[in-house]
């Protein structure tokens, strides 16, 4: 059985995002997506209303450095 995620688990929440979005740059979206696209996350568990814009630059930082973690590796 999976653990709930929530709003302070941004790092797990960055790695689902990635395996759901590999090709997304995180930058490149708006927080009222990735809000949203974390909501729909089959794990999370979080309270909608609980986001807060400092959980949410935490996420997408996150996010961001993992898939230019993996854009570095596929180029190798």
């Amino acid at each position: 059985m999976s653990e709930k995620l929530g709003w302070s688990d941004a790092q797990e929440l960055a790695e689902r995002l990635l395996e759901k979005l590999p090709d997304v740059d995180p930058l490149s979206i708006r927080f009222t997506d990735l809000h949203r696209w974390i909501c729909e996350l089959p794990d999370f568990a979080g309270d909608p209303k609980a986001s807060t814009e400092k959980h949410l630059e935490a996420i997408q930082m996150a996010w961001y450095e993992a898939w230019l973690d993996r854009k570095q590796d596929s180029g190798r």
